[in-house]
C-alpha cells in the first residue's frame, strides 16, 4: 500500500471508531466530537477506560496492534458494565463492532473508577498472557531476538546449534512491513507448518536510527534477498514471493561494505587491491585433498586437526581445514601431501553471480565486482547491467527494459543508474560449504536484521550424553572480539546467587 493508501485506510478507521463509540463517549462526560480527532480520540478513550496513555503508542506498532485492539474492545465494554465472559467473546468474535450494539441498542451506564482486576482466575491469567506476549513482541522486533546457527557456513566462527541474542538495535531496528502476522514467529507457524502471515497490507520500508554502521567482516543476520522457496504444507506452488521481513533469516560475514571492489584470488579476498585482513576468530576453511601413505588417519588425529567435515576415498581424503591446520597436518608422518582445491578462473558456470556468460568466474577466483553505494551513479551498458538488473528491477522497484543495446528505465532511455541505497556483499567463512552472495549477489540494507552479539548456548547434537552435547566453553560468550572467545557463563552465575540471595535477606529482614 501506498503512503495515500494508508492515509485514506487510517481516515476510515477514525470514520468507524466514531459511528461506533460516540454516544459511549458523551455517557462517559465527553464531547461526541472528541471520538472523532484522530490520536486524540485514542488518549480520551484510555482516560474513559482508566487506562494509562502510553498505550496509544501500542495500538501504532504493527504486530503489536493485533494484540492490544482485542484488549481495547474489551476494556470499553466493561467500561460500561458489559462484563460477561459472552459479552467479552462478542467483543473479539465481532472484530470490535459489538461496540456498535452497545452503543445504539443497549441503554448502559459509564462505571467510572471500575475495578481494573479480572473477575475471574481466566481473565487474569489471558490477560498477563498477552501483556508478556507484546512485551516480548517489543523486545523481539527492537531490541534483541533470538536466533538458531542451522548450517556450517561459517564453521569455525559460529557453530551449527550455536544459540544467539541478535542486536537490533546496533544497525537501527526496522518496523515491521507485514502488518497482519503471528507474533514472535517468523515466516511459519511452528508445528502446524501454516503460513504466519498475510501478504496484505503492507507497511513501508522504515528503519530507526541506528548507532553504528556495519563494518568490514562483521557478522550480520539478513533477510535472503532472492528467497522464494517453499515453506509450508502447500506444495502447488514451486516458488513462493515473500515478504522482505518474513524471507529466511541468514548470517554470514560481510566481507565488502558500499563503495569497496571486491575480487577474490585463489580463494583470498581483496578488497580495492589490497588482501583483506580477517578478525582472529575468523577461521576460513577450504577443501583439501589429502593423500596419505595409504593407512586411514585415526579420529583421534582428524580431532587434533579440528576437522568437522570430510571424506575418505580409499587412497586419499576431502577434508575442510583452515590453512593453519592444513600446514600442519602436512607434517603427520602418514601424510604424503595436502593440497588445497582451487579452481581457476575460465569455465563459465551459471550458478555464480552474475550468471552472465560474460563472466566465468569460479568460487575461488572471482571478480572485480563493485558493491554499490546509496546515492552513487554507474554506467549502464550490456556489459554492466548483469549486476544491476535485479536492484534497478526488484530492490528498487523501477520497471526496466531492454531494446537491443538501449536500457529503458521506467520508460526512459537510460545510459546510468543512481542506486537509492547501500548493499553488502556477504559470504560465509567455510568458502567451499557456503551459498554465499557469490551465488546470489548483493545484500540491500533494507533486508538487514541486525548483529549477532551473544552466544547464550550451544548444542552439539553429534555428540553423545547430555552432559557432551553442551558446548561449555561456548555457552555465555561474545561473537565479536579479539582472541580467544571468553565463557562468562560462572560470572553471570555468580550475579544471579547475590541477586536471589540479596532478596531472601530483603524479605527476611521486612518479615
Amino acid at each position: 500500500m501506498t503512503m495515500t493508501e494508508w492515509f485514506i485506510f487510517f481516515l476510515v478507521i477514525q470514520v468507524i471508531h466514531f459511528i461506533g463509540t460516540w454516544k459511549l463517549y458523551v455517557k462517559a462526560g465527553r464531547k461526541s466530537w472528541e471520538a472523532l480527532v484522530p490520536i486524540y480520540n485514542a488518549i480520551v478513550l484510555m482516560k474513559i477506560i482508566n487506562r494509562p496513555a502510553w498505550w496509544v503508542i501500542l495500538l501504532f506498532i504493527p504486530i503489536i496492534n493485533l494484540l492490544m485492539f482485542p484488549v481495547i474492545w474489551i476494556e470499553t465494554i466493561r467500561s460500561f458494565g458489559k462484563n460477561s465472559t459472552v459479552d467479552s467473546f462478542l467483543a473479539v468474535l465481532t472484530l470490535g463492532f459489538y461496540t456498535y450494539y452497545v452503543n445504539y441498542l443497549e441503554d448502559v451506564r459509564y462505571v467510572e473508577n471500575r475495578s481494573l482486576k479480572s473477575r475471574t482466575e481466566l481473565g487474569e491469567w489471558v490477560s498477563s498472557i498477552v501483556f508478556a506476549i507484546v512485551a516480548a513482541t517489543l523486545v523481539h522486533t527492537y531490541v534483541m531476538q533470538p536466533y538458531t546457527i542451522p548450517t556450517s557456513s561459517l564453521e569455525k566462527s559460529l557453530l551449527v546449534g550455536d544459540f544467539l541474542f541478535v542486536s537490533k538495535f546496533h544497525f537501527g531496528a526496522r518496523t515491521p512491513m507485514t502488518t497482519v502476522a503471528a507474533p514472535m514467529v517468523h515466516d511459519s507457524i511452528p508445528f502446524i507448518k501454516t503460513k504466519s502471515y498475510l501478504n496484505k497490507p503492507q507497511l513501508p520500508y522504515f528503519r530507526i536510527p541506528g548507532f553504528q554502521d556495519i563494518k568490514r567482516n562483521e557478522i550480520v543476520v539478513f533477510n535472503w534477498p532472492v528467497d522464494t522457496v517453499r515453506f509450508f504444507r502447500d506444495q502447488s506452488n514451486i516458488h513462493i514471493d515473500k515478504p522482505i521481513d518474513k524471507k529466511s533469516n541468514y548470517v554470514k560475514r560481510c566481507v565488502g561494505v558500499p563503495g569497496d571492489s571486491l575480487e577474490i584470488r585463489d580463494g583470498y579476498i581483496y578488497i580495492n587491491g589490497e588482501k583483506t585482513q580477517l578478525p582472529d576468530r575468523a577461521k576460513p576453511q577450504y577443501m583439501h585433498k589429502v593423500v596419505t601413505d595409504g593407512q586411514q588417519l585415526s579420529a583421534t588425529a582428524l580431532k587434533r586437526y579440528n576437522v568437522t567435515e570430510g571424506s575418505f576415498y580409499g587412497e586419499f581424503y576431502m577434508l575442510n581445514l583452515t590453512d593453519k591446520n592444513a600446514a600442519k597436518l602436512k607434517n603427520n608422518p602418514l601424510v604424503k601431501s595436502v593440497t588445497k582445491q582451487i579452481e581457476p578462473k575460465g569455465n563459465y558456470t551459471s550458478s555464480f553471480f552474475p550468471h552472465s556468460e560474460q563472466f566465468a568466474w569460479s568460487a575461488d577466483n572471482y571478480g572485480p565486482i563493485y558493491i554499490p553505494e546509496e546515492g552513487k551513479t554507474v554506467e549502464l551498458n550490456s556489459q554492466s547491467l548483469p549486476f544491476y538488473k535485479r536492484i534497478i528491477e526488484v530492490y528498487e522497484k523501477n520497471n526496466l527494459t531492454v531494446n537491443g543495446d538501449e536500457i529503458f528505465i521506467n520508460g526512459k532511455l537510460a545510459t546510468t543508474y543512481t542506486f537509492k541505497q547501500n548493499y553488502y556483499w556477504m559470504m560465509g567463512d567455510n568458502r567451499h560449504n557456503s551459498e554465499d552472495a557469490r551465488f546470489w549477489g548483493y545484500v540491500p540494507f533494507d533486508h538487514i536484521v541486525g548483529k549477532p552479539v551473544f552466544i547464550w548456548f550451544s548444542w552439539d547434537s553429534n555428540e553423545q550424553g547430555i552432559g557432551n552435547k553442551i558446548r561449555w566453553e561456548r555457552v555465555f560468550t561474545t561473537v565479536h572480539g579479539d582472541g580467544e572467545p571468553v565463557s562468562y557463563l560462572y560470572y553471570f552465575l555468580a550475579a544471579l546467587a547475590l541477586w536471589f540471595g540479596y532478596s531472601s535477606y530483603r524479605k527476611r529482614k521486612n518479615a
